[in-house]
């Protein structure tokens, strides 16, 4: 599927830049290249180390931001597919940043169209999150923005056969940020700050994100958006399953955060297709023949007014999965206390 691909990731040096960066290289030596563009020079040096250019020959890092539309017109010269994972993402510092959010969010996503469309690329796979679903803060409103971007791109390309699709999911397991990681820093102090007893999310590994966009790479035809079927869980249960001695203390929800989580809303249902393994949301006006896609990968329609959230969801996490997720996921060197 890679052999012999040019490949770009956008904010390539985040978590899942990295895995990414490790799975296309585990699974495609061959590739031509593998470009890892980001406007960090420090995260991109420790990167090099990581990734060193004399067991990695195909490895590029190019500096430079997705505000610059100049800049990745440049990089993505000779460039087949772009994965496009840059993003602000930090709910609160977007609530207060919010100018910068949507430069990068919004802006970025337009820059990165505009520039595939310009160049030779003939794939791009845009990463969402489910808080684009219904958003409440303006982080979930920007990347919902982006989504419908990618999707609409699909009807401007004219004659160009590039495809623009994206994947929606929810918290990355030990990702930069992330819960987990939190937890396990703040487990020292006895005290376990909790926003909201009754939260829950989603959860994915890594390389079920990593999948996922490997598998829009493959069989994406231009303006789907991909959603995993993934169990949910408790912040209860994580802060339990991390340190059950910890007092877990009440803080309230912070700015533009949810309760609940949603991937598909009711009002998606009637544009939403079950593919087995991810649901996906097909675009109101395909420039594709639905009945084609519904015969090719088996899809079949949801019932009008599914939803899909963290709070209703048929599939959970408990505490002794999370203990083990947390030990073959984030830290395999951790204990219960």
């Amino acid at each position: 599927m890679l052999t012999g691909k040019a490949i770009l990731i956008t904010g390539g040096t985040g978590s899942l830049g990295k895995a990414l960066t490790s799975h296309i290289f585990r699974q495609y030596p061959n590739i031509k290249k593998l470009i890892i563009f980001s406007r960090d020079e420090q995260k991109q040096f420790q990167m090099a180390q990581e990734f060193p250019e004399k067991n990695f020959p195909q490895i590029r890092f190019f500096l430079g931001d997705v505000r610059d539309e100049q800049r990745l017109i440049r990089a993505f010269q000779g460039v087949d597919i772009v994965i496009h994972a840059a993003a602000m993402k930090h709910v609160h510092l977007a609530e207060y940043n919010p100018d910068e959010c949507i430069k990068t969010n919004v802006g970025g996503a337009q820059n990165v169209i505009n520039a595939a469309l310009k160049t030779g690329v003939s794939n791009v796979v845009a990463l969402s999150t489910d808080k684009a679903c219904a958003p409440i803060n303006l982080y979930g409103a920007t990347k919902l923005t982006s989504d419908k971007l990618f999707v609409a791109a699909n009807n401007i390309r004219g004659e160009n056969p590039i495809k623009f699709s994206v994947v929606r999911y929810g918290n990355v397991m030990g990702s930069n940020g992330s819960v987990i990681p939190f937890f396990l820093k703040k487990r020292e102090t006895g005290i376990l700050p909790i926003t909201e007893p009754n939260m829950t999310r989603f959860n994915i590994s890594l390389q079920g994100g990593v999948d996922m966009v490997m598998h829009a790479i493959e069989h994406a035809w231009g303006g789907e958006i991909f959603i995993p079927k993934i169990p949910s869980y408790r912040i209860t249960d994580v802060a339990t399953a991390v340190a059950p001695d910890c007092k877990q203390e009440i803080i309230g929800i912070r700015p533009g955060e949810k309760i609940h989580e949603e991937m598909i809303t009711s009002s998606d249902s009637f544009h939403t297709y079950d593919l087995v393994k991810y649901y996906t949301i097909l675009p109101s006006v395909p420039n594709f023949k639905i009945e084609e896609y519904i015969n090719l990968f088996s899809a079949k329609k949801v019932t009008e007014g599914f939803s899909y959230d963290s709070g209703t969801n048929t599939e959970w996490e408990t505490v002794e999965s999370l203990r083990e997720l947390i030990k073959n996921h984030v830290d395999n060197s951790f204990t219960v206390e």
